[in-house]
């Protein structure tokens, strides 16, 4: 198969980006580096494009080596026969190439195999060709009891199951079996006998049937999840109608290998052969292909969400560098207290006890104030977990005792730092920190700069996913690491404050080279300019090639270090300069100048049109970061829990997570509403990331408030009318967190229309 060529087809671009792209990859160049720096090669593929060629170049390998691997072994067995050959090498899948293999792949003797052993090979060839002889004589002629084969009984039974085995092993006839029951088929659900209580949460799953091709992937994993936990029980309906839908397969089966009822001698003993074939064999192998098919689309789906999710995440507003005090909220072991620097710098620790059973309110805030003064702190960061709409009160009443202080309150998502605190990270940052105020300082800094926080903490606990314990745990891995790479590249890097486990995502650098970056800083000071950094231990020139571009020196010998314009253009400013009369410094930041220059009077040989505009753009805006500017969110006063809320009621909110069936919503009261896809907007919405993403600030209207299963429906149209009943008590839907942060199990109703049937779609922890 030509790898490049098929590439080319699936993206929609020419062979020759996709060579170029393949070439760069192969070289070790990263998905960053070609998608910013080297569009001249690969005629502007973009990074999405870039990672899905990276994914089908992966796969497509992986099938041309098992297609060399299969035509090796098939000719060693000399049973490679030209149209064999050609089918194989024409295959575009693993499942076809398998199931080509399938006759001629080793394996366990069969009762098929034991049947040719004894010689009965031609006596199913004989009678499936001529159904007009009769298998009872026939079948005496190969009767040897000495081969074990004692009677005419034995022998057709032998003979049968060789046509069985050759019935389920022809390519064409299972690969036309398996997609029109993909089409037509049926997934079916029933409960466990005896799991009544214990299954209880997939009750809406005890009587369940749905087409197989039109399963949404959260209800796939939940039916999965349901079976693995043996709550489940799951059945593949091949059509409608079963019985007529059988009959059917077993036609086609008998088509494709000529078997009629003609009523010939045969033709019975053939049908039977049809039958048991499609029963034993075929429609068993089928099942188990469609439900693995079913289950990878599912978690293809699930790990997309996920992705797409975390990077909204990580590209959220920063609040940027200000002197910050982080609460992680508690009750009864109180609210801990961190106070950093601009820059991120611990400077003060305490944990105070406003709430139950202490209730030392004025104390607490005493505390706070004079932390706020002592440090200049400009922002208050609140973790949203327990207790944080009263520890917000308690931020609020500092307020109007101490308005000289003059600081801004916002509360953020807390996910994912009990996991830092007690991190292998988190304990050489801070050895001699109590780990419960570990997630204190992570809460502060997350407010500074969310990408160099998160990036501290296993994508998997920051809680933005579906069913992510559920799906292939290396794909996912796979993909996580490479939202994060694009992240961290697309904003770049001040290299003398990133910290190493955000440098170890540069372009091109390791773990190893990025902590030798931060000692090499410690050592030596910071750096001066890019080219220090060939200084560094194992930093070569390619590594160098690699990253240079996505790091910044700021105030450092050359402003172009500051810049996203690698220095391998430099020469291209240089001719500017010469060409227009004026310094760098006076380049730099000059808009009105710059958007006046041509660009292709600076092409060359070298950096064609593409690279000179791009370098245009970042001198008058060095460094410009693409993450939005920072708002905050402003909650109800007054509405603190589940139970403050009425239908009718308009509400700010910010989106925590967005899955395919709609958007979940911090409103401020411990437990995120969902905005179902219907009523995300006025107008019909396909993909609910139209409308809106992680970290979005809306306005949302209460519809439905179920207290008792902690469930609230919310509605981002402008004429939604709220339900006057309160909606009834659903079971609790199984699945992974997809509301993010400390979430209870989120439940699923009976199906009473949109909202309800957004609840039975929900996915939490």
């Amino acid at each position: 198969m030509d790898v490049i060529a098929r590439i080319a087809e699936e993206l929609g671009v020419r062979k020759i980006q996709v060579q170029a792209a393949v070439a760069l990859l192969d070289e070790g160049a990263t998905v960053p580096f070609i998608a910013r720096y080297r569009k001249e090669a690969t005629d502007g593929l973009d990074d999405t494009q870039l990672r899905n060629l990276e994914l089908r170049l992966v796969y497509l390998r992986e099938l041309n080596e098992r297609r060399d691997s299969i035509l090796a072994s098939i000719r060693e067995q000399g049973k490679l026969s030209p149209e064999l050959e050609q089918a194989i090498l024409e295959a575009d899948s693993k499942t076809l190439l398998e199931d080509l293999y399938l006759p001629f792949k080793p394996k366990r003797r069969t009762k098929a195999q034991i049947a040719r052993e004894a010689g009965l090979e031609p006596l199913a060839d004989s009678l499936l060709t001529h159904p007009e002889l009769h298998p009872q004589t026939e079948a005496l002629a190969f009767v040897d009891a000495d081969k074990g084969v004692p009677d005419a009984a034995a022998a057709l039974e032998g003979g049968r199951q060789i046509l069985m085995e050759r019935f389920a092993e022809d390519a064409k006839l299972l690969a036309g079996l398996r997609e029109k029951i993909w089409q037509e088929g049926i997934l079916a659900s029933s409960r466990v006998e005896g799991k009544e209580n214990e299954g209880a949460k997939f009750r809406d799953y005890f009587d369940f049937a749905e087409p197989l091709a039109k399963i949404p992937s959260h209800r796939a994993l939940a039916l999965f999840r349901g079976r693995n936990e043996d709550l489940l029980n799951i059945h593949l309906r091949v059509g409608k109608d079963e019985d007529a839908a059988h009959a059917t397969c077993e036609t086609l089966i008998a088509q494709t290998f000529g078997v009629q009822d003609r009523g010939r001698p045969a033709d019975r003993w053939l049908l039977d052969a049809v039958h048991f074939s499609w029963k034993v064999k075929i429609l068993t192998r089928i099942d188990l292909d469609l439900k693995q098919r079913l289950r990878e689309a599912a978690e293809t789906e699930a790990i997309r969400v996920f992705a797409l999710n975390l990077k909204d995440l990580l590209l959220a507003a920063p609040a940027g560098p200000k002197a910050t005090m982080g609460l992680d909220p508690g009750i009864r072991t109180g609210v801990k207290v961190a106070v950093v620097d601009a820059t991120g710098k611990l400077l003060d620790t305490a944990t105070v006890y406003p709430h139950q059973p202490r209730n030392q309110w004025d104390q607490s805030i005493a505390i706070l104030a004079h932390f706020i003064q002592l440090h200049g702190v400009q922002l208050v960061s609140i973790g949203n977990g327990t207790a944080s709409r009263e520890t917000d009160q308690l931020v609020a009443d500092l307020m109007k005792r101490h308005p000289e202080l003059g600081f801004t309150k916002i509360m953020v998502s807390e996910a994912g730092a009990s996991v830092y605190s007690a991190s292998e990270l988190a304990a050489r940052e801070f050895p001699d920190l109590d780990v419960s105020l570990r997630g204190a300082v992570s809460i502060a800094r997350r407010l500074q700069d969310p990408l160099a926080e998160l990036v501290k903490i296993d994508p998997k606990s920051i809680g933005v996913g579906q069913y992510q314990h559920d799906v292939n745990q290396s794909q996912l891995a796979r993909s996580l690491d490479a939202v994060v790479e694009d992240c961290v590249n697309a904003v770049g890097l001040d290299v003398n404050t990133a910290s190493v486990s955000l440098l170890k995502y540069i372009s091109g650098l390791s773990q190893t080279i990025a902590s030798n970056i931060v000692e090499y800083r410690n050592q030596n000071g910071p750096f001066k300019n890019r080219g220090q950094l060939m200084k560094v231990s194992r930093l070569g020139e390619k590594t160098f090639e690699q990253a240079a571009g996505f790091l910044r020196v700021m105030n450092g010998d050359n402003p172009l270090d500051a810049s996203a314009v690698h220095p391998e253009a430099y020469p291209v400013v240089e001719k500017i300069i010469v060409a227009t009369g004026k310094n760098i410094r006076d380049l730099v930041g000059n808009s009105g100048f710059l958007r006046g220059v041509n660009a292709e009077n600076f092409v060359d040989e070298r950096f064609g049109l593409p690279t000179v505009t791009d370098i245009l753009k970042e001198l008058e805006k060095p460094g410009r970061d693409p993450r939005p500017e920072f708002k905050s969110v402003k909650f109800m006063e007054g509405v603190e829990k589940i139970t403050d809320l009425k239908p009718g009621m308009m509400l700010d909110g910010v989106v925590t997570n967005v899955a395919n069936f709609g958007a979940f919503v911090d409103i401020g009261v411990h437990q995120d509403g969902l905005v179902h896809i219907s009523h995300l907007s006025d107008k019909f919405v396909k993909d609910p990331r139209e409308v809106v993403k992680a970290g979005d600030m809306v306005k949302v209207k209460v519809l439905e408030v179920d207290v008792q299963r902690q469930r609230i429906a919310l509605s981002m149209k402008k004429d939604a009318e709220p339900s006057r009943e309160s909606a009834s008590p659903p079971a609790v839907q199984p699945g992974g967190n997809a509301g993010g942060g400390k979430r209870r199990e989120t439940p699923t109703p009976k199906p009473q229309g949109a909202m309800a049937d957004a609840w039975a779609k929900a996915l939490k922890k």
